[in-house]
């Protein structure tokens, strides 16, 4: 049994999300938990903070968050045969978004965290919204990234950007594997560099194990030149019809350049193609 947990501001870009997940794991056995977390407004009277009465927290931000997740399951009734693989259950929270994450992790023994994103359009800092910026990079959960655009389709073809800089426990990849056998799907292992010069002795020896890891399922590898890392993801994505990127977290040379950058023009792959990010 999966332990899905699905975070909701309530938006259309959540609900995407919820979608995305609801499809993805459509023949698995999932509990889904929908989290709320709301944001306390504290009021600062005579330099000290106040935060509101246990009672006005009840009647200000859970009562009307729990009414708004029944509405969202209502939703899901609505627009989803019902599965018999799948149970919902909802979770309100009033704290800080990553705190209240990491609490719901362990209790829950989650195994996937899948949220919503704003795309990249006009944006100047985080091409994706700070709220999934904060988790991908602080919370160490395996974590799938539904942009606002991306309709599922049944995964074929994964991009899996790397710099050959892994750590020796291979078992970080284990969800990408899992994907790929549910989906009959294949890996295409992406290195970008900046200059054509080659792997080093470690680099080849990290590839060697890539290839044996994923030596049961289709996979072949890419290696591209370009000095933008970014560029050269969307001309691979359009190329090969990529439905899915797997990043490691902490590749964060490729990690920084493919979500973070202060590119203000639209990035297609950031609105269209979920991202899975795996931690250690």
């Amino acid at each position: 049994m999966k332990n899905i947990l699905l975070p909701t501001d309530f938006s259309d870009n959540s609900w995407n999300a919820i979608v995305y997940a609801l499809n993805f794991y459509k023949d698995a056995n999932c509990n889904f938990y929908l989290l709320h977390v709301s944001k306390l407004s504290t009021v600062v009277t005579n330099d000290y903070p106040y935060v509101p009465a246990q009672g006005i927290i009840e009647d200000v931000y859970i009562k009307p968050t729990k009414k708004q997740l029944r509405a969202v399951l209502k939703k899901i009734s609505e627009n989803f045969p019902k599965n018999k693989k799948h149970n919902f259950y909802t979770l309100t929270d009033y704290n800080f978004f990553i705190e209240s994450l990491r609490e719901h992790l362990e209790e829950k023994k989650v195994d996937v965290i899948v949220m919503g994103t704003k795309g990249a359009s006009g944006l100047s800092k985080l091409i994706i919204g700070s709220n999934t910026g904060d988790v991908i990079t602080k919370v160490k959960c395996t974590t799938l990234v539904v942009p606002e655009n991306a309709k599922f389709i049944k995964i074929e073809e994964i991009a899996f950007p790397t710099d050959f800089s892994l750590s020796n426990d291979l078992q970080i990849l284990q969800p990408i594997a899992e994907i790929l056998e549910e989906n009959n799907a294949s890996l295409r292992v992406l290195n970008i560099s900046k200059k054509s010069l080659g792997l080093n002795i470690d680099q080849q020896k990290n590839k060697e194990l890539l290839e044996d890891y994923f030596y049961n399922h289709k996979h072949s590898f890419h290696f591209l030149t370009n000095k933008k890392v970014e560029d050269a993801i969307q001309c691979f994505v359009e190329s090969r019809d990529i439905d899915m990127i797997a990043m490691v977290a902490k590749n964060l040379n490729y990690f920084q350049q493919i979500l973070f950058h202060t590119k203000v023009e639209e990035i297609s792959y950031h609105t269209d193609v979920p991202f899975l990010v795996l931690h250690e």
